[in-house]
């Protein structure tokens, strides 16, 4: 019989300590063995309940399990990602965004061994769109409109002097590449990320953000032109409690993606 997989997480907030909750609770083939967070104290208090609590660790110490998960501020991501590739690890990034200007790690997973598996997040479609672009694409666009106080504190908006909490009527604040965004806004753009990653690259996926104060919910509408489809796809996230620029169905992703990993039976991505 194969052994579980342990697992890592890297950050217990509104993503991090729902996966570790969840891992907790009991899922076929993996074990939550270790989690790391900024604070290690609050951390230890938060699984410390745990049917079986994980070891707290430094980031870099999350390397020792078999998949490395990150769901930390992207600050602590070149951290978290280096170590957990140069250990050979399967490393699952949820700060997709910050992943853009550090593609140096996949060749560096090559090296090592390490697998990096994007999860889909707060999107929809991505297996189409990594279908469409096995061959010819015309164009990919992602239009985000959130309500204001998920784009608070965006790099981009602080460059720009906008104060987005100001905004009384929808308003595009941002257009131009993956890229782009993911530098501009690390903490909005993932799923811009991560439909660049599986379709025609950063350079070329064109991003729209939008700051609507009419929104509720976290809204993003893909469009892609190819020789084989013509995709429109829009979903309605349910941003966060604890932190609105994440929705509800990020954690729950992740989570699928994980049991993706051990299931005998795996349907999409």
């Amino acid at each position: 019989m194969a052994q579980d997989l342990t697992v890592g997480i890297a950050g217990l907030g509104a993503i991090g300590l729902h996966l570790a909750r969840a891992l907790d609770a009991g899922v076929q083939g993996l074990r939550l063995a270790a989690v790391s967070a900024r604070d290690l104290k609050k951390a230890q208090a938060n699984v410390g309940a745990f049917r079986v609590p994980p070891m707290v660790v430094p980031n870099a110490e999350l390397a020792a399990c078999d998949v490395v998960v990150e769901a930390a501020p992207a600050v602590a991501f070149e951290e978290i990602a280096t170590a957990a590739i140069a250990a050979g690890r399967i490393f699952i990034p949820s700060s997709v965004g910050a992943l853009l200007p550090r593609m140096h790690l996949v060749d560096r997973a090559k090296a090592t061994g390490a697998r990096i598996i994007v999860p889909t997040g707060a999107l929809l479609g991505l297996d189409a769109v990594r279908a469409a672009a096995e061959g010819d694409v015309d164009s990919v666009t992602i239009e985000t409109r959130k309500p204001p106080r998920g784009l608070e504190g965006a790099p981009y908006l602080k460059q720009n002097a906008i104060d987005v909490l100001a905004i009384t009527t929808p308003t595009r604040i941002f257009q131009g590449n993956a890229f782009d965004a993911a530098q501009g806004f690390p903490a909005n753009v993932n799923v811009a990320a991560a439909l660049a990653l599986a379709g025609i690259g950063p350079e070329r996926t064109m991003v729209e953000i939008w700051a609507d104060p009419a929104q509720t919910r976290n809204q993003h509408t893909i469009r892609v032109e190819a020789a084989s489809a013509r995709l429109t796809m829009t979903i309605e996230n349910v941003p966060s409690e604890e932190n609105p620029r994440t929705g509800k169905i990020t954690p729950l992703s992740i989570l699928a993606c994980l049991r993706g990993l051990t299931s005998t039976l795996k349907v999409g991505s």
